[in-house]
């Protein structure tokens, strides 16, 4: 572990070191064919005195032969050694200070993400809550900090809602394993219990199974439509709602209610079995938390090439603060024993709307009730 942990640092130190020298042997380059262009002109030694730039008129004096057209003089061959070999030699040395620059460099370059790292490996499930909250001025590195905090705070989010879901759950399920016990231990505590006091708790034993495996139904169906995705095949929006409605209908006349349809053909692409529960959802709990007489309206609109579907209905003031609460798990207005609701219906509406992409808003009417409206992504028009 520790050591491909400066693996990065030594990687970026030999990058910063080559971007040097190379730098420095182009400069070097470019120096000495600059210098090359302008010694017969410009260099000469100190203990000679400079060559004539013109031959001199006479014989030539014999002796070592001077700097001319045609000859290359001495102190021009020691110039050009020098300028190869003493910067070549600084050259190395600028190697080096490189590698050791590089390397103070790149610790502070990379200081930061180490402090990240090992904030993050200190926290887990139990200290979810700690950020990294990098200090400093606004660049890559805070704005990647910031980003996993975002991500440690919506995971926190999660995290919370799955231990309330786990908890309200397991309540829920033990509720029914108790009734179930005191009904079974009923017959055997009396000892006059005959055959229809057995009768009758097995009756309600049976009722009482039938609204578990509603619950655990109703639990698959939220975990899949909160995993799932909607499918782009087209649906019949409208003939789903005209069945939804048509299976209800006895529903509806023996609570005394009267329903409002202003529907027209749409179809929008997604998954027609989810969209059906989300309609039958929406219908039940429309019915179900009425007042007798009331009404229940249903329909569907186009809104700026979005295709708008609208539930409302009549019952009992709801407090508007209450309303986001009730699209969360196990969660209802009036806790009712034994009423054959959980309290999942919404949160199951609300899970596939977002798998459908969709946005939904819910609104508490004044007079009593709840108004919900979804927009499904745009479409367009049925032909």
């Amino acid at each position: 572990m520790r050591s491909g942990r400066h693996r990065l640092r030594l990687r970026l130190t030999l990058l910063y070191c080559l971007v040097s020298v190379v730098s420095s042997a182009v400069l070097l380059v470019i120096m000495y064919a600059l210098a090359s262009s302008l010694i017969p002109g410009l260099v000469w030694r100190r203990d000679r005195p400079p060559a004539p730039l013109l031959p001199s008129p006479g014989p030539p004096s014999p002796g070592p032969p001077r700097a001319g057209l045609g000859g290359t003089a001495p102190y021009v061959q020691d110039f050009s050694a020098a300028m190869l070999v003493l910067p070549g030699i600084a050259l190395a040395i600028m190697a080096v200070f490189s590698l050791l620059l590089g390397w103070l460099i790149a610790g502070r370059m990379l200081r930061p993400v180490l402090t990240m790292t090992e904030r993050l490996h200190r926290i887990s499930e139990r200290n979810v809550h700690e950020r990294l909250s990098l200090p400093g001025r606004r660049n890559e590195l805070k704005d990647l900090a910031d980003t996993v905090d975002g991500l440690l705070g919506r995971l926190e989010t999660a995290l919370d809602t799955n231990k309330r879901f786990v908890a309200n759950a397991a309540h829920e399920l033990r509720t029914p394993l108790t009734v179930e016990r005191a009904l079974l231990e009923e017959p055997l505590i009396d000892p006059e219990a005959g055959l229809e006091s057995f009768r009758a708790n097995f009756e309600r034993l049976l009722a009482i199974t039938d609204q578990r495996a509603q619950l655990l139904e109703s639990l698959l169906t939220l975990s899949g439509s909160e995993a799932a995705h909607s499918r782009d095949e087209p649906v019949d929006l409208t003939g789903l709602i005209e069945r939804t409605l048509q299976d209800r209908a006895p529903d509806v006349k023996r609570r005394g209610l009267r329903v409002r349809s202003a529907l027209q053909p749409v179809r929008i692409p997604g998954d027609q079995v989810l969209l059906a529960r989300l309609l039958a959802n929406l219908c039940d709990n429309a019915i179900h938390y009425n007042v007798p007489g009331g009404t229940v309206e249903i329909g569907v609109r186009r809104e700026a090439g979005r295709v708008v579907l609208s539930v409302a209905n009549t019952g009992q003031v709801i407090p508007p603060d209450q309303v986001d609460r009730l699209f969360e798990p196990f969660q209802r207005l009036h806790r009712i024993a034994d009423d054959g609701h959980h309290g999942l219906g919404l949160s199951i509406v609300r899970a596939i709307v977002r798998a459908h992409r969709a946005d939904l808003t819910a609104v508490a009417r004044p007079d009593g009730g709840l108004a919900v409206d979804i927009a499904f992504p745009p479409t367009t028009p049925a032909p």
